[in-house]
């Protein structure tokens, strides 16, 4: 099993609900972008309790909560020799709970892991809010020629904060 598997079937175990984000979220979704590591988001800040993550031999865990005013609870990140790192993204909030709730299953490796749909990455990336966020919306707005993305993604952001609202009416809508 690769790294990933392994921490997502720790958090399967645990019955925290989790979901592949980030790069690998979109080589699912069709749009291939090169990463160092490969990103699982939960919103259960069980996750943070390094014991939790001592059934992970020969690798390194390195649990980093969040303050209290931090837009994440914590982020965890797993290395372990000849493999991709796995990071944990520790969220917070009723809207990336939803997120994780609609993930769908998706074959990767000799796993079924969760995948956030297209729509819940792009409020993921809006929220992130950087430059290499902002490609990604465009690749993922650009498989979608007939606006069913466009219209869940503007569906689902009220939920966001202004800041995310702001950036997909200058930039998207």
């Amino acid at each position: 099993m690769t790294l990933l598997e392994r921490v997502a079937a720790v958090l399967q175990t645990s019955g925290m609900a989790h979901a592949l984000i980030g790069a690998a979220a979109l080589a699912a979704h069709g749009i291939s972008r090169s990463t160092l590591d490969q990103d699982l988001l939960v919103v259960d800040e069980r996750a943070l309790d390094p014991a939790l993550w001592r059934a992970l031999p020969d690798t390194s865990v390195d649990v980093r909560p969040g303050a209290s005013d931090d837009p994440l609870a914590g982020v965890i990140r797993f290395r372990s020799a000849g493999e991709r790192d796995v990071d944990v993204v520790i969220g917070r909030g009723a809207w990336q709970q939803e997120v994780v709730a609609r993930a769908q299953p998706v074959r990767i490796g000799a796993a079924d892991i969760p995948v956030v749909t297209a729509a819940d990455l792009v409020l993921l990336k809006l929220y992130a809010g950087g430059s290499q966020d902002k490609w990604d919306i465009e690749q993922l707005l650009a498989l979608d020629p007939s606006g069913t993305l466009r219209a869940q993604v503007s569906d689902r952001l009220l939920a966001l904060p202004r800041r995310c609202r702001d950036l997909w009416a200058a930039s998207f809508a």
